[in-house]
């Protein structure tokens, strides 16, 4: 199983991402529990690359892979953006930070994905997801 897509940086089409992790689900026979959890990181990526990572500029593109591997669901999303530290993304759960209304999508992908790892650039994200 491999799919690859790309996106124009539009809000709207986050719903074809959401058709994606369906078939994906259909084809690989996914329990409702890890489904959830899949199709919450992902589309929590998206709309970081979307958003952050090309400023809502719909000239540039979001791609999106998915491969199994090692029974194992890979995931990866890529923007057009400058990029950012992910090294250095402020934890939304401390005091200070609760009321911010941004700044969970990387929380989120932690505690849902079994492993996530960005490239250098923070440009590029990839979910993984133990099967």
């Amino acid at each position: 199983m491999e799919k690859k897509i790309e996106i124009e940086s539009k809000l709207e089409n986050i719903c074809i991402i959401e058709k994606m992790v369906d078939e994906i689900s259909d084809e690989i026979k996914l329990s409702s529990d890890i489904y959830g959890k899949i199709l919450i990181a992902t589309i929590e990526a998206v709309n970081n690359s979307i958003v952050h990572g090309n400023k809502l500029d719909s000239t540039k593109k979001v791609f999106i892979e998915a491969y199994l591997e090692n029974n194992e669901l890979h995931l990866i999303i890529a923007d057009q953006g400058k990029g950012f530290d992910f090294t250095n993304v402020p934890d939304p759960t401390i005091p200070e930070n609760i009321e911010n209304i941004s700044g969970r999508g990387v929380f989120l992908m932690k505690r849902l994905a079994d492993n996530l790892i960005f490239n250098d650039l923070g440009t590029q994200v990839e979910l993984i997801f133990k099967l």
